[in-house]
């Protein structure tokens, strides 16, 4: 059966003039700014204005543009290659080009027997696989796109995804204890960020990132290394879940501890690891005391990542259903509930 794969992630600047529209198709969402349309398109407006010269710098320091749309890509040719000539994979970004208005018509043009849907976000959240698969939803029937379809919507916990990160987050603990021998290590798993009154309002993104790091925690190659959950990328004034990752690297510098930092919520290196982590968090951590700084790889396009995502898509396609063959029913949101 001919099966297209929707690849969903972020998306972002393809050019220095398309980093202000990005950020206002981003802060425009409904999903993120959850308010009413006509504040929401002001509130866009003005957060995208208020951290603009920052925004552009911070491209620039990655020529200008973001690599997320490149990493897809190649994710993209990496699963085609491991399933086999019945699978082609489109990626779609929420927020900038391709869009799925754009993608929806070549998938049909295609002739797919059936269609996947995969975000390429582990950890489910109303926030980006929610409103990814809303926007698809609204494209595919806009362009006519009839097919049956298969989502998968949660993946966090899958063990092949788990043990894929663990042996990345091995690998720095080894360069760690390599660097400075005898060191205390502190594992930060650094998640984006969302504000506590969407977790409050139902979203599971907070439990499958705890589960997630359970997981991974329980697959390490030793795992005496005390671990903290923390969150990155704050965006808005509200109150956002806790400890922020700035606050986890002050701690350690207080307590004298070097970490290792594993982006754990995202697959795929851009902005938020490539400079705020990589960056802006190193200096933070230097300044901080912080013993020494390591982070862990983004997963890409590794080998063992993509083999336990080609093996969740052949699970889910196999069966229909969106968990490796089961239904999740997890949480309310989930596209496949029936409560």
């Amino acid at each position: 059966m001919r099966t297209a794969i929707i690849l969903f992630n972020l998306g972002g600047p393809d050019r220095p003039e398309a980093i202000k529209p990005f950020r206002i198709n981003l802060f425009s969402d409904k999903a993120i700014i959850r308010a009413p349309i006509f504040i929401r398109f002001w509130l866009a407006r003005l957060i995208a204005a208020s951290s603009a010269k920052a925004a552009v710098a911070n491209y620039t320091l990655l020529g200008g543009k973001s690599p997320l749309l490149a990493h897809t890509e190649a994710q993209g040719r990496a699963l085609e290659a491991a399933l086999g000539p019945d699978y082609k994979c489109f990626p779609v970004m929420r927020y900038w080009h391709p869009l799925a208005h754009e993608v929806a018509p070549l998938v049909k043009s295609w002739k797919p027997d059936r269609i996947l849907l995969l975000p390429l976000y582990p950890q489910f959240s109303t926030t980006t696989t929610g409103s990814s698969l809303n926007d698809w939803r609204e494209a595919a029937a806009n362009a006519g796109l009839a097919c049956p379809t298969a989502t998968l919507c949660c993946w966090h916990d899958d063990p092949g995804y788990t043990a894929a990160i663990a042996a990345l987050v091995d690998e720095q603990i080894s360069a760690a204890q390599t660097a400075l021998p005898g060191a205390k290590l502190r594992i930060l798993y650094s998640a984006h960020g969302l504000p506590e009154s969407i977790v409050k309002g139902g979203d599971p993104y907070q439990a499958h990132i705890e589960a997630s790091v359970a997981a991974v925690q329980s697959q390490l190659a030793e795992n005496r290394h005390e671990h903290v959950i923390c969150y990155q990328s704050r965006a808005t004034p509200q109150k956002w879940l806790s400890p922020s990752t700035v606050e986890a690297l002050e701690q350690a510098g207080r307590d004298k501890v070097a970490v290792v930092v594993v982006p754990i919520a995202f697959v795929s290196d851009h902005i938020e690891t490539l400079v705020e982590l990589d960056i802006e968090n190193r200096h933070l951590a230097r300044e901080a005391g912080v013993a020494g700084y390591f982070r862990a790889r983004a997963p890409n396009d590794d080998p063992a990542f993509i083999t336990a995502v080609a093996g969740i898509v052949k699970r889910a396609a196999a069966s229909g259903l969106c968990r490796a063959g089961t239904l999740c029913q997890g949480h309310r949101h989930c596209p496949w509930s029936t409560r």
